[in-house]
């Protein structure tokens, strides 16, 4: 995609699994918040083992006590953490210093009120930002924001869009001139049910991104 990275979230079942990862997808993320409709047990997260070694797993969590997310990281191998909540900059700090290759990725749900100030203490705790639509439930909404609010954003850092992503987004994500934008996270707009990623349109969105950028 030009060099846009693609991630893939809330992967839950092997089958599905295996044929998402078929399409070589940048990142898949399994997320480890029990309240989630696409929340991963211990005994279905065996299967992160088996995806390819070039697709970077991601484990996201919510205010997850820190002890457990290290335990997480080390049992299933985990590339990457996605912190969905109020993680302060001193959990992400620790992350960094216990796993030097674990990729840190610190979300904030947007609105038209949102401060950007408040990403200050993280920029040099983690690796990326990602922005998603500000919801009670931590993400998974389907809902997008108005990417005009990141004119807003004024550091260096790259980040992930996330957010109600669709097929139909494409062509507007084509007209986003932000070197900053370094992928998108896309979950709920390309299910069937939950957790059950809809392959054949994860492909179009692909090959409409390859053909837009």
């Amino acid at each position: 995609m030009n060099g846009l990275k693609l991630k893939v979230c809330g992967m839950k079942f092997a089958a599905n699994i295996a044929a998402v990862a078929s399409l070589q997808p940048d990142y898949l993320g399994f997320i480890f918040y029990e309240k989630s409709p696409r929340f991963i047990s211990d005994v279905s997260a065996e299967l992160i083992k088996y995806i390819p070694s070039e697709i970077k797993a991601v484990g996201v969590f919510v205010n997850e006590d820190l002890e457990t997310v290290k335990k997480k990281v080390n049992l299933y191998q985990l590339k990457a953490v996605q912190l969905h909540g109020s993680e302060s900059t001193e959990y992400c700090s620790e992350l960094k210093s216990t796993f030097s290759s674990l990729e840190v990725i610190k979300a904030f749900g947007v609105d038209e009120d949102f401060d950007f100030t408040q990403l200050n203490g993280y920029v040099d705790m983690v690796d990326y930002f990602l922005f998603d639509t500000k919801t009670k439930a931590h993400g998974g909404s389907g809902k997008t924001f108005d990417w005009k609010i990141l004119k807003d954003y004024k550091y260096d850092k790259p980040y992930f869009l996330s957010g109600g992503i669709d097929l139909e987004h494409a062509e507007a994500i084509s007209t986003i001139k932000d070197e900053r934008l370094y992928a998108l996270d896309i979950n709920s707009r390309f299910e069937t049910e939950s957790g059950v990623k809809d392959v054949e349109k994860i492909k179009a969105f692909v090959v409409k991104l390859n053909t837009t950028l």
